[in-house]
């Protein structure tokens, strides 16, 4: 049977394939649109299956609301070129709306649920063989409450958070999102800090204050024995320096037997309250980093994002949120 340009169109509408690979399918199938469909299915399963082991690292992150409910959702592929095709972006849309409608809690709820002929994973591996790319879905997060709000970080569909509330309040809830697209928090408040992280971060101070108070007693002495510090700093240092005819031999000897000497009966002597003391003032920086609430308020500095919530609504409170972005920070 003699394959019309009527059909290939037709069947191109249908699939989002390209002219050849639907003429193709359309001979190979005598015609028949539905067998054409399925020889087209199968190629992209079998080229999806081809590039699993592929890195997917560009694609679609986008954000949606439904009342109560908020999800975000990101379709990843290989390239920036495929990550902004029309037929991409749309089907990253379309796959979101459904998991809202559905308001699904898990990506694997969202990967069942029907799609065209099959399932919205089937569509990605069907997108996956039309484009030759490897396909997937990621970084599917919801969040619920009596209202909550999206952000697209510039509508370019690479970051994008969501927000819930314990009340409606449409300016702050916006500066707010736009709050965790900029400075990216991992709790609300320090309740929420894992106590595994603020462990790991007050370990961390403490060996840096220590590593502190260690190089300050040498350079001290460095310097009252008549040598500059920055000129002994490593070995590779020592060695350019004793080239460029800026210190001795005898003079790296004896920074090596001062550096040695202070560096131990320092380490056996540091003050441990001292140490505690300014551990605890870096773990609280942190916090304050970290910390939604905490934070400075990139729309007013001399203001923390909590006393701009109180001051707009004292009873606003945030209950949850979530941020996805493709790019590496």
């Amino acid at each position: 049977m003699a394959v019309t340009m009527a059909d290939i169109t037709k069947l191109r509408k249908m699939s989002g394939a390209g002219m050849m690979d639907c003429k193709k399918a359309l001979t190979e199938a005598d015609g028949d649109i539905e067998k054409a469909m399925e020889i087209i299915r199968k190629k992209g399963q079998a080229i999806a299956a081809k590039r699993s082991d592929r890195d997917a690292a560009e694609g679609c992150v986008l954000a949606k609301k439904d009342g109560e409910f908020a999800a975000i959702i990101a379709l990843k592929c290989e390239t920036d070129f495929v990550a902004k095709n029309e037929d991409f972006v749309a089907l990253a849309q379309a796959i979101l709306d459904t998991a809202v409608a559905n308001k699904c809690k898990t990506l694997d709820e969202v990967k069942a649920l029907p799609m065209g002929k099959g399932t919205i994973q089937d569509a990605v591996t069907d997108r996956s063989g039309i484009t030759g790319e490897k396909m997937e879905l990621d970084g599917y997060n919801v969040v619920e409450g009596a209202y909550t709000t999206t952000y697209n970080h510039m509508g370019k569909n690479q970051l994008c958070t969501i927000v819930a509330f314990n009340k409606e309040s449409e300016a702050v809830a916006h500066n707010v999102a736009m709050q965790i697209a900029a400075m990216n928090p991992i709790a609300i408040d320090e309740a929420g800090v894992p106590e595994s992280v603020k462990e790991q971060e007050i370990q961390v101070a403490i060996e840096k204050t220590k590593a502190e108070q260690v190089q300050k007693a040498v350079e001290a002495a460095l310097k009252k024995g008549g040598i500059n510090p920055t000129h002994v700093d490593s070995e590779d240092h020592m060695e350019s320096n004793m080239a460029k005819g800026w210190i001795t031999a005898e003079d790296v000897a004896k920074a090596k037997d001062i550096i040695a000497t202070v560096s131990a009966e320092k380490a056996a002597n540091l003050p441990e309250q001292m140490i505690q003391n300014i551990a605890q003032g870096r773990l609280s920086k942190f916090l304050k980093e970290v910390c939604l609430l905490n934070q400075e308020d990139i729309m007013d500095g001399k203001k923390t994002v909590k006393e701009t919530m109180k001051e707009a609504d004292p009873e606003l409170k945030i209950l949850a949120f979530k941020r996805f972005t493709l790019r590496a920070e």
